[in-house]
């Protein structure tokens, strides 16, 4: 910081007073989500059985608040926001509980639950007596059908819409009276900054306060509902409910390499002003609807990502696990953006307080268990599903013969190298016994466990170290019959192979794991004990000698069927049983030349791969191929199964006729009809308060995800309901609503209520003055760019430097993300989206939480945002570029420091403030000093006119 700016300039006026006191805005809280989502599960789980009523194992209850508080014998269990003196913690670490096996993720859950003050909602054992009757809880305001009431008539003519008929009503009856208009410097600010996001130019200005005409607002309003920058803004307030982000976070973060796809979809489809039910369809369904061309195909593939974009534990070992910790995310998602609903606990339990029981959401849960969202259910790293987009005209015709020719070179290549490896296999050094080995490094062909055809469920482990390639599978031990891996090796030799398969034996093995061989002889079924030792390499075991020729069916099935423990497969190797002599000149000939035929192959295959390779890419969903319902999991266990739920909604909310969901498709397109019905009682008021919400910064129902018996009433019932059924009837048009929210009275008030009014509606719940609000981070940092034209108004397209193909299993990708140097000038919708790191204004100036659906920011008031603006050499660099802009384009000193107010406060200085200036300048107005006019600037961007709206 200059110290010129250390001396003078800070105190400017009273009402530039640098941040004060401290605001929060109502949202969902992120302890009862931690509870509800991690902490109640693992207890029911893992902890109940031993400590609650029917049994106290040590004197210890951890069913309720009041029993951990009390403790057992040793004492309080729980000492909230100390987990390093719990001796919760203590007892789950020193192996006095190793039997209940908890993950390294469970005790950091639960560490992180007791640091944040182990807020717990069961105020006792027997809570469940004290729930609200389910049929009672029908009967809440949100849950009933939308009826549109008529507007009221008002007396005079100060209401000039139907919104401000309503809104007087209520006033009327509290006897209170709106205050006076803001005048139209204040107005044309707010509005700039309410419909693009961007502070007006100071032509811009002139240019509204000089227009007489009487329609020059309602002008200026469609001039920026047509502005391409209007889905910069609106699409951003999409993107903090669709929990946008461009990581997965956690501890192995990977990069969403194709997320700014998605990005550039929702500004789009806000600049498109596309019907707010098709875009629930495209985000649900989008690979299920019919497209005309390829572009909108593109689309509406790119739209599915919403329901892939969720933070996720690709890490996870436990894939099934995994996969509905993925259809949790989902429904929770689901539930806040759609329908206001949190339906997340009812994983677990009956919803406590909305009738929504675990039926009802394992209903939801069938929908999204047969749809793919993980690539696969097998990797050690999971990844997601990377759909290549469509291409027109003669891009897909070349696309279609490079993927034509791939096919076929990479068949010539992996039958030439595989006659390479058995040709050679007597040169291959067998290696030694212990730790891993690549499979490169066993003679033969050899196919690891990833390369086999997946059916049912298998678990990837790492724990028997003696294993091929990254790790083995195993079926659990479960679902006997359900589990298959089929193994299809290319033969380029005809000949009698060994086959040996890879495992780790031990007695939990299965002693009778049927094996399935199809060969040249026809098919042989064998049974394979695991639980005798391995053999070749200390790895492999034989099971046989084949015969086996090129082009034929050649297969290898191992399955869990009637199967007596675990079964395990790391890997298959077929050993040919080669007399011939490897020295031989002819085998010498015939192996350089399969060198040459190879490399000649991957010459000519570089080129394809890298065009295919190149195809756009955009993160989505698929259908799985076999949908089917899902059982409830009793108390969320995974392993705990009950009653299998036919799929369908949420009973509460449905009204009239349901979609029927056929047995051959997952249901997300019957969902999202069912969302955007007009006999669903949520989803229209649901997004009129959304909308309210984004134009005053609090909504007519201030608990914007919350719409359940929990949450607050509506301030103004008849008016949400107004402008549900005003959604509905203009075919469900964003700009629509806008627009005509934005032309009533109520929103063009001035922020400056009167006292009486502060005293009888300190909420401003009745309306009567627009609350004065701050801008939000991405407003910020872009006026500041703005202010010296250092803004890159370029829009879409991709934006993380250094993203692309990594490897899940490497850890290129989080290095990229904790490394990460945010320098780029565009607007901030663009700048990168990290669920680990965050550009630093963003952290400080309360950038919504990329890992939950969020319809409304919390707004802090802290001293660090302060010293942020104070000494950032981010805020220092671009109020010296703004200085320099200054003086290079404006000569006259008067002017001059009005056009410095106009840019960054959209006013002219005061006279109080003009002296001020002029006194704190070294040659007064006429200074052309850069440091002055910076610390000028920098001071400006730290006032309360420049961070608040009037």
């Amino acid at each position: 910081m200059s110290t010129p700016l250390k001396k003078t300039i800070l105190p400017l006026l009273s009402s530039m007073v640098l941040f004060v006191g401290l605001t929060s805005s109502l949202s969902a809280s992120p302890e009862l989500e931690h509870f509800e989502k991690k902490i109640r599960p693992l207890l029911a789980a893992k902890c109940l059985d031993c400590h609650s009523a029917k049994k106290q194992d040590g004197g210890l209850r951890l069913d309720s608040e009041p029993h951990w508080e009390m403790g057992g014998i040793s004492g309080p269990a729980i000492r909230p926001s100390d987990s390093s003196n719990s001796l919760l913690i203590h007892a789950l670490t020193d192996n006095a509980h190793s039997k209940i096996n908890l993950s390294k993720e469970e005790i950091l859950d639960l560490k992180l639950w007791i640091q944040a003050g182990a807020y717990d909602p069961r105020s006792s054992s027997t809570e469940w007596e004290n729930l609200p009757n389910a049929e009672r809880a029908k009967d809440h305001w949100s849950f009933k059908p939308i009826r549109k009431p008529k507007p009221p008539n008002i007396e005079g003519n100060w209401a000039v819409s139907d919104i401000d008929r309503f809104v007087m009503v209520n006033q009327q009856e509290a006897g209170v009276q709106p205050v006076e208009d803001a005048s139209k410097i204040q107005l044309v600010r707010r509005v700039y900054f309410a419909l693009i996001g961007l502070p007006p130019t100071p032509e811009q200005i002139e240019a509204f306060i000089n227009d007489n005409r009487e329609d020059a607002f309602e002008g200026l309003v469609d001039e920026l509902l047509s502005s391409q920058h209007f889905g910069e803004r609106w699409g951003r307030h999409w993107l903090d409910v669709a929990r946008f982000a461009e990581s997965s976070g956690g501890g192995r973060t990977l990069l969403f390499k194709d997320a700014w796809r998605f990005r550039d979809y929702a500004i789009k489809a806000f600049n498109d002003d596309m019907p707010f039910d098709q875009l629930v369809r495209e985000q649900l369904a989008g690979d299920l609807l019919p497209s005309k061309n390829a572009k909108q195909r593109s689309r509406q593939l790119t739209a599915t990502a919403f329901l892939a974009l969720g933070p996720t534990n690709y890490e996870q070992q436990d894939k099934q696990l995994l996969r509905y910790d993925v259809i949790d995310e989902q429904i929770d998602t689901i539930g806040k953006a759609f329908m206001g609903m949190t339906l997340g606990c009812a994983r677990c339990h009956d919803h406590k307080f909305d009738p929504v029981p675990t039926s009802d959401y394992y209903a939801m849960a069938g929908i999204f268990k047969s749809t793919r969202t993980l690539f696969n259910y097998t990797d050690n790293v999971a990844r997601w599903v990377a759909t290549p987009l469509p291409l027109d005209g003669k891009a897909a015709e070349e696309i279609e013969i490079a993927e034509s020719i791939s096919k076929k070179l990479t068949g010539q290549l992996n039958l030439k190298k595989n006659e390479q490896r058995l040709l050679t296999q007597a040169n291959v050094k067998v290696p030694e016994p212990g730790l891993p080995k690549s499979s490169r490094s066993f003679p033969g062909i050899i196919l690891d466990e990833r390369r086999a055809s997946v059916e049912g469920n298998w678990l990837f482990s790492q724990f028997f170290q003696n294993y091929v390639d990254e790790g083995y599978y195993h079926d659990g031990n479960a679902n006997k019959g359900e589990a298959s891996l089929t193994f299809n090796p290319d033969i380029p030799i005809p000949g009698l192979y060994d086959v040996r398969i890879a495992y780790s034996p031990a007695q939990t093995r299965s002693s009778r794991t049927p094996i399935t061989i199809q060969h040249a002889g026809g098919e042989s079924v064998i049974y394979l004990d695991q639980r005798k030792p391995v053999s070749d390499y200390d790895r492999f075991r034989s099971i046989g000698q084949f015969e086996f020729k090129p082009g034929e069916s050649n297969s290898l099935r191992i399955t869990n069927e009637y199967t007596d423990g675990y079964v395990v497969v790391d890997a298959v190797q077929w050993y040919l049983i080669d007399e011939t002599d490897p020295e031989s000149e002819e085998r010498v000939e015939h192996l350089a030349l399969l060198k040459s035929d190879i490399k000649k192959i991957e010459k000519e295959l570089k080129p394809i791969t890298a065009k295919l390779k190149a195809r756009p890419l955009a993160m989505t969903v698929k259908e799985d191929p076999e949908p089917t319902d899902s059982a409830i999991r009793i108390g969320g266990v995974e392993s705990r199964r009950g009653e299998v739920v036919p799929r369908g909604f949420l009973q509460v909310a449905t009204h009239g006729d349901v979609p029927k969901i056929p047995n051959d498709t997952s249901g997300r397109l019957q969902l999202a009809d069912w969302i955007v019905s007009p006999d669903n009682p949520l989803t229209s008021r649901v997004l009129a308060n959304r909308i309210w919400t984004w134009l005053f910064g609090a909504g007519l129902v201030r608990s914007v995800d919350n719409f359940g018996t929990t949450g607050e009433t509506a301030s103004h019932p008849e008016l949400l309901d107004y402008l549900a059924m005003r959604i509905q009837e203009n075919d469900w048009s964003i700009k629509s609503t806008v627009r005509e929210i934005v032309l009533s009275r109520t929103w063009q008030l001035s922020t400056v209520p009167d006292e009486g009014l502060l005293e009888l509606d300190p909420d401003n719940r009745l309306l009567t003055h627009y609350p004065r609000r701050r801008l939000d981070a991405e407003q910020l940092r872009d006026a500041i760019l703005a202010v010296n034209g250092n803004l890159d108004l370029t829009q879409y397209g991709p934006n993380i430097e250094g993203a692309g193909e990594i490897n899940a299993n490497s850890t290129a990708a989080q290095n990229i993300e904790y490394n990460y140097v945010f320098k780029d000038r565009r607007r901030s919708v663009y700048t990168p989206a990290f669920r680990v790191k965050r550009h630093e204004l963003f952290e400080l100036f309360d950038f919504g939480n990329v890992n939950f659906s969020l319809g409304q920011r919390n707004v802090s008031t802290v001293a660090l945002q302060a010293l942020y603006l104070l000494n950032n050499p981010f805020v220092i660099e671009q109020s010296r570029h703004a200085a320099e802009k200054l003086i290079e384009q404006v000569e006259d000193p008067e002017i001059r420091l009005n056009a410095a107010f106009l840019q960054t406060l959209g006013r002219e200085p005061s006279v109080q403030e003009r002296a001020l200036v002029s006194s704190y300048l070294q040659d007064g107005l006429s200074s052309d000093s850069i440091e002055d006019w910076a610390s000028v600037f920098q001071t400006l961007f730290g006032t309360i006119d420049f961070r608040y709206l009037n």
